[in-house]
């Protein structure tokens, strides 16, 4: 599992406005996390429509966090972006398994489902309130 340079990015715009506490525009968030403001446009975007920021339009526009810090996991920002956490592409649920036999997954699918879950579930313990 990888996770993508947007879901990292992402990541970083959750944290630059939780800490920041205040409204900021699209230039400010993408100077600060180092990225274009187009890319970062269209993260901005994302995380708006999944309510995690709240966005303002006009000359003293901007964005900031909708919900507080201590309610947004990193498990929701990564997923939200980069989808389920699969370790292995065996997870994914149109992936046909060649290593099957008709009753039973192979060993390696079980310990990677294992280990996908134990990673999802340790994102889903930390909020941006607990990063620093």
């Amino acid at each position: 599992m990888r996770i993508t340079q947007e879901a990292d990015y992402a990541v970083r715009i959750i944290y630059f406005l939780s800490r920041d506490g205040k409204k900021s525009d699209a230039k400010s968030i993408s100077e600060a996390i180092g990225v274009t403001t187009r890319f970062s446009l269209k993260i901005l975007r994302k995380l708006t429509q999944a309510g995690y920021i709240k966005s303002f339009k006009g000359a003293s526009g901007g964005y900031m966090l909708q919900k507080p810090a201590n309610e947004i996991t990193l498990h929701d920002v990564i997923t939200l972006i980069d989808g389920p956490i699969e370790i292995n592409k065996c997870l994914r649920a149109d992936f046909d398994c060649t290593r099957m036999d008709d009753k039973n997954c192979c060993p390696f699918h079980i310990f990677f489902e294992q280990l996908s879950a134990d990673i999802a579930g340790r994102l889903s313990e930390v909020t941006f309130a607990d990063v620093d």
